[in-house]
């Protein structure tokens, strides 16, 4: 339970019971200032549709400037691996797809990235993403046994090196 947050489960004794996958939310447009998803994006939304009308749901109650905070297991950590409720990888490419300014670069560039910011009118800027590394290699790294570059190859070929992504997301209105 965060303190002065609406905490949001469909288990357990938050303040509020609900299934996001339920829409729409019982929320009203533009009310949200400030959410916080800590482990959650990855059990929602097991098919596109769902996880697209998901994303609707949460630019539709946040507020123009509306921080989203969004923390996911890393797709290649055990954490993500192992749980058989995770239905989707969530990685900062996953959410600049929901971000306008960056499908308009991608259209310019002519690139191949799926433009879903404007093809189903949300907007989610990308402020800051964050790989946490397992422990190990934050040691490794920390004391100059391994170099940035290793480090970056090894986060692309390896798994349990990122643990998690935290992300800041900005509502664009």
């Amino acid at each position: 339970m965060l303190p002065g947050y609406c905490n949001v489960d469909k288990f357990g004794d938050p303040d509020f019971i609900w299934d996001l996958e339920t829409l729409p939310w019982p929320w009203a447009d533009n009310s949200i200032d400030d959410v916080l998803l800590s482990h959650v994006l990855e059990h929602l939304g097991q098919t596109p549709a769902s996880f697209i009308a998901i994303m609707q749901e949460l630019y539709r109650v946040c507020r123009p400037d509306a921080v989203v905070k969004v923390v996911v297991p890393h797709p290649r950590s055990d954490l993500y691996l192992s749980d058989p409720t995770h239905v989707r990888p969530i990685t900062t490419l996953t959410m600049e797809m929901f971000s306008r300014r960056q499908n308009e670069e991608w259209r310019r560039q002519g690139g191949a990235n799926t433009p879903l910011a404007l093809q189903h009118g949300v907007d989610f800027e990308v402020v800051s993403s964050t790989a946490v590394l397992d422990e190990r290699y934050l040691s490794l790294y920390r004391s100059g046994k391994i170099s940035t570059q290793q480090l970056q190859d090894l986060e692309r070929t390896q798994n349990n090196i990122v643990v998690q992504i935290e992300m800041v997301l900005k509502v664009v209105k």
